[in-house]
């Protein structure tokens, strides 16, 4: 069960249209993808975000060699060892690289049991995942026809990016629920707000009964967000401020959310991940999932994660309906705005090695800069 060898490359998909929040423009999901081998034969696929060159590095430097020899078994050790071997002052780009060789561990070891792994995990809690309509534009008529187009699609879980402009954020909450009537809207703001202005907006935003607003102050500010929550007749989520264990310990003791957006690559791995729901689960917070545009392995792993997670009860955020293609035959698939849950062994994808060579890509290109408002970048918070 022992790591006998290491291969990575980046890849780049490109999205089927530029996606635009407070925070910038995508164009595309940059991810790190490894494929690990254990001596006796069994082979293991792992993937992670890349949005910045430390994260290729990192994995390169010290990931990669670090795991030829470990036990696949081992994932609790391997992480402490990348943070034990001085990353701990580099945490955003360690949990990044890490994750990807954690995931890669889980699906060899689910191949080496032949089984799923949300089987791994304690068994299925729930047998198929919802998933959350990601709306991306100020443009009010643009934002009323993909509604539409999601409602049509049967989903019942809508998240809206604010963050614009003060005027923008009530006038897309409105024609959010105007749109989709009864059903769940969720606000998401990337921490755009100032303290003063989000007392503000929280108040004008409450007669849309979002289920929450999502990060509405920087992300380091737990004591802000803990005044907030306390003030505030709507729910407060947070995301950015959530990324490690230790960050979501620092948000319960602050009593600081009302919901938790974990992201297995921005914990360290899909373990990390489930203790960090366990954490919440504790304080009778739920769970949700982050979506930095997962293909087929981390979408996969989140729909693993999503069944055998008694408190992620909410519908996980995804951006898969952006994506041109996939580099797995089979990547999971919406229907009726539902997840079905992979049953094969391990991930239950199939990476195509030839979509992944034709994805390949060299640098980290589009993401978040705005090419069409040169000199522009975003401030946190920035009103």
């Amino acid at each position: 069960m022992r790591i006998k060898s290491v291969h990575h490359a980046m890849v780049r998909v490109p999205f089927k249209e530029t996606i635009e929040w407070g925070s910038g423009t995508r164009i595309g999901t940059t991810r790190l993808v490894c494929k690990i081998e254990t001596e006796d034969g069994i082979t293991g696929w792992g993937e992670t975000l890349c949005l910045i060159d430390a994260v290729p590095a990192v994995f390169e430097k010290l990931v990669a060699p670090m795991a030829v020899g470990y036990d696949i078994s081992q994932v609790e050790r391997f992480w402490r060892n990348v943070l034990g071997a001085g990353y701990y002052h580099h945490k955003r780009a360690a949990v990044m690289a890490a994750a990807a060789m954690e995931m890669a561990m889980w699906d060899a070891l689910g191949k080496r049991a032949d089984l799923p792994l949300y089987a791994l995990w304690g068994g299925a809690f729930r047998d198929k995942i919802e998933a959350a309509a990601y709306l991306f534009s100020a443009d009010t008529d643009t934002l009323r026809d993909r509604l539409t187009g999601f409602l049509d699609a049967g989903y019942l879980t809508f998240k809206v990016k604010i963050g614009f402009d003060a005027a923008s954020d009530i006038t897309l909450a409105e024609i959010a629920r105007e749109t989709i009537g009864a059903a769940t809207l969720r606000l998401d703001v990337n921490g755009a707000w100032t303290p003063g202005t989000a007392k503000r907006q929280m108040s004008r935003l409450a007669p849309f009964d979002p289920a929450y607003v999502e990060q509405p102050l920087e992300l380091d500010d737990l004591q802000g967000h803990a005044y907030l929550r306390q003030w505030s007749p709507v729910p407060i989520a947070l995301d950015e401020s959530a990324y490690t264990l230790q960050d979501v310990g620092n948000i319960l003791r602050a009593k600081a959310a009302d919901v938790l957006l974990l992201d297995p690559h921005q914990a360290g791995g899909l373990w990390q991940a489930r203790k960090a729901a366990g954490a919440a689960e504790a304080a009778s917070l739920p769970v949700g999932l982050h979506s930095g545009a997962e293909l087929g392995p981390s979408q996969a792993a989140y729909l693993h994660l999503a069944a055998a997670t008694p408190n992620l009860s909410i519908a996980i955020d995804t951006e898969s309906v952006y994506l041109s293609a996939d580099i797995c035959r089979n990547p999971p698939k919406i229907s009726d705005g539902h997840f079905a849950l992979p049953e094969g062994p391990g991930l239950g994808v199939e990476v195509d090695e030839d979509l992944l060579e034709h994805y390949h890509v060299t640098s980290i290109d589009g993401a978040y800069l705005n090419p069409t408002r040169p000199g522009w970048f975003p401030l946190k918070p920035s009103y």
